[in-house]
């Protein structure tokens, strides 16, 4: 509980700095207005996963190894579906190829990951696919990208680092966090029009905190009588959502909405507001697996449904066009939809079908 009061006050200044925000990062759209190419190629990319695949165009001489590592245990179904559509597409493009996948719970399991990354540096793969969240990660990152042979692909981030300037990885690939954000942003003030006091709660401290609860907070400020009044970092996940909603609510008991920046936290602020009573209290979800259910159920108000396919295409599609020679986008972000309690079933349904139309296949 300690770490929770810590958190609280940490939160509450590092929020405000409105022109620290992604600082070290060149945000999305930005870096496509800045390289007209870019956004060509990152154009292109989103036409491609959605036309019938074409099949590489070169003889192999032996497999593509290919290592993820990724934070698998988490309520999100993201990271397993992503790897589901990377598969299917590689077999559908006529890549043959060895995938390594190393799993681990994010914030908790330091050592279990660090034995993950360096296993997969020692195996020398042609694409490794990783996540960049906290300063062990960029290091790592860093690491990966001394190296001539294997090619780095960030999946979960959109936004090119600065300092790396021409040593870059082969893509960033995810769904833009900030884009995802200001779309809840925008759904909160359709709910509270004018004014509202909330809470928020942060994902770890590192780049997702700041890409989804910073930018939250300024998208807020832009207009209306917003009142944030208690914000905590967390580990990321349900149980420690839920000690941060307690703790918070026990201060400021009068909250109209509360924030969640992922999809574990916001099941965490659930089970805490069932247990407390106050299904008064409005919360979003952070995502479009298992929120579908909850919002249908009445446990969420909305959602930003990620069409999560979308990135587990651009990856294979990026390995299938680097093989081939072909330039390959710095940058790639899927499409979302807002899903609110107030739609009806047949939209909610459609979302999935697009959303997983790879990731759900049958064997």
């Amino acid at each position: 509980m300690r770490w929770l009061l810590v958190s609280a006050l940490l939160a509450t200044t590092h929020c405000f700095a409105d022109n620290m925000i992604l600082r070290e990062y060149w945000e999305y759209d930005l870096f496509l207005e800045e390289y007209p190419v870019q956004r060509q190629l990152t154009q292109d990319m989103q036409s491609r996963i959605y036309q019938a695949p074409v099949p590489l165009n070169i003889e192999q001489k032996r497999p593509v190894k290919i290592d993820i590592v990724y934070p698998g245990s988490q309520l999100s179904d993201y990271w397993w579906r992503n790897i589901r559509a990377i598969e299917i597409r590689l077999q559908e493009l006529g890549i043959e190829f060895e995938l390594n996948k190393y799993s681990s719970r994010p914030n908790l399991d330091y050592r279990q990951e660090s034995e993950s990354l360096q296993q997969a540096i020692s195996n020398d793969s042609d694409y490794l696919i990783f996540t960049l969240d906290t300063s062990r990660h960029r290091k790592f990152a860093e690491s990966v990208l001394s190296k001539n042979q294997t090619k780095l692909i960030l999946l979960n981030i959109t936004t090119p680092i600065k300092a790396w300037e021409r040593k870059q990885p082969l893509m960033y690939v995810g769904f833009d966090h900030v884009r995802g954000t200001e779309l809840l942003a925008k759904e909160y003030k359709k709910a509270f029009p004018d004014s509202a006091d909330y809470g928020l709660v942060y994902f770890s401290p590192g780049y997702i905190s700041e890409a989804r609860g910073d930018t939250f907070i300024k998208f807020l400020k832009d207009s209306g009588d917003y009142s944030l009044k208690r914000a905590y970092f967390t580990k990321a996940n349900r149980e420690t959502g839920y000690q941060a909603t307690l703790s918070m609510l026990k201060q400021e008991p009068n909250l109209d909405f509360i924030y969640a920046s992922s999809t574990d936290l916001a099941f965490g602020v659930t089970d805490a507001l069932s247990d407390l009573g106050r299904e008064d209290i409005a919360v979003n979800g952070w995502g479009g697996g298992s929120e579908i259910a909850a919002i249908q159920a009445g446990l969420l108000d909305f959602t930003v449904v990620r069409m999560n396919d979308d990135t587990g295409l651009a990856i294979a599609e990026a390995i299938k066009l680097d093989l081939q020679n072909e330039p390959v986008p710095q940058v790639y972000s899927g499409k979302f939809e807002v899903l609110t309690k107030y739609d009806d079933v047949k939209r909610a349904d459609a979302l999935k079908l697009k959303a997983f139309r790879y990731s759900d296949r049958k064997e």
